[in-house]
């Protein structure tokens, strides 16, 4: 079922995802401060390209401090409104019955998409 439910998610707009999150993390890679954003950006491409079956945990050890300001950054930079997206989008598919697993995924995303620093994918 889950490999189903990713095949119809990249036919349906999972594949745009990937690639516009690859682009940014890409732009953001271009310059030395940016980079971390970057593999952020990479990070939400992965679970944007599979999201039936990966799972967001936190990381086993304590990132420290640099994390929690990282997030700060990120949040009021990018994650806000990559949040807001991904939570116009569920609720959109959530309305239909049908839609219900793929609003699901968004509103997956929409959490890493908050606070990507000190989270990984499993």
């Amino acid at each position: 079922m889950k490999f189903l439910g990713n095949i119809i998610w990249l036919v349906f707009g999972g594949l745009a995802i990937f690639l516009e999150y690859i682009v940014a993390g890409v732009a953001m890679c271009v310059t030395i401060i940016g980079i971390p954003f970057g593999l952020q950006s990479f990070k939400l491409g992965i679970l944007a390209l599979w999201p039936f079956g990966t799972k967001i945990s936190y990381m086993d050890y304590a990132p420290g401090c640099l994390s929690t300001i990282m997030n700060v950054l990120w949040l009021i930079i990018a994650g806000i409104w990559i949040a807001l997206t991904h939570l116009v989008f569920g609720i959109l598919l959530g309305i239909t019955i049908i839609g219900i697993p793929w609003a699901k995924q968004h509103f997956k995303m929409m959490s890493l998409a908050l606070t990507p620093f000190g989270r990984k994918l499993d």
